[in-house]
């Protein structure tokens, strides 16, 4: 099974920390990064420099992506604090979604979730295509996405399709380089960055 892993972070009060980070993966190898002081996507690995050779305006569009997540999770990072009772301190809030494939059995799936200081927040449920709150705070959340079917619909789709299709390719792109660091520890490639596991999530700590 191969899977395609993005990662947003956005912190509040967090000295020495870019207040927003975005790492893509591939079979737990880091493939490309952005963050709120360089506000530029950027490649991790050679190969991934191919793409722009298909794709002249590959990294145009992923900057894009990125810079406008930055703008929603800042969004939803002051929504939550008075949901908490929070006025300052550090706080975070993280995501991760993606898609798996299998090459031998052709499944696919998909997953979108989100966590606030630590702890699960909400989930996507994929067959649904509805948000669950794991917490009552994140109930003015899930009824922000119940109130937008059509985009939840629209993120259905995406895991299931476009998703699968970037990962075919990254695959492609990278088949040899990813061979060999099958099973590395996906720390190894995160560049300054550790990730800590909290439940069913990730946080990213800086080293």
């Amino acid at each position: 099974t191969h899977t395609l892993k993005y990662f947003y972070y956005r912190s509040s009060g967090v000295p020495n920390f870019p207040e927003f980070l975005a790492v893509v993966m591939v079979d737990d190898v880091q493939i490309s990064h952005c963050d709120s002081n360089t506000r530029r996507a950027e490649p991790r690995q050679e190969w991934m420099e191919k793409v722009t050779a298909d794709d002249p305006q590959y990294w145009e569009r992923e900057t894009a992506k990125f810079l406008d997540a930055q703008q929603t999770y800042n969004a939803r990072i002051e929504i939550l604090k008075p949901s908490f009772n929070q006025t300052g301190g550090v706080h975070v809030y993280q995501s991760t979604y993606g898609c798996e494939w299998d090459d031998e059995t052709k499944k696919i799936n998909g997953f979108s979730q989100g966590g606030y200081d630590g702890e699960d927040l909400l989930r996507f449920k994929l067959k649904e295509a509805i948000c669950a709150a794991a917490k009552p705070e994140a109930e003015i959340l899930k009824r922000s996405g119940d109130e937008k079917k059509a985009e939840m619909e629209s993120l259905k789709y995406y895991l299931t399709h476009e998703c699968v299709y970037w990962l075919k390719k990254y695959l492609d792109y990278g088949r040899s380089s990813l061979m060999r660091t099958e099973g590395a520890l996906l720390s190894r490639h995160l560049h300054g960055y550790r990730l800590l596991p909290w439940r069913s999530h990730t946080v990213l700590e800086e080293r």
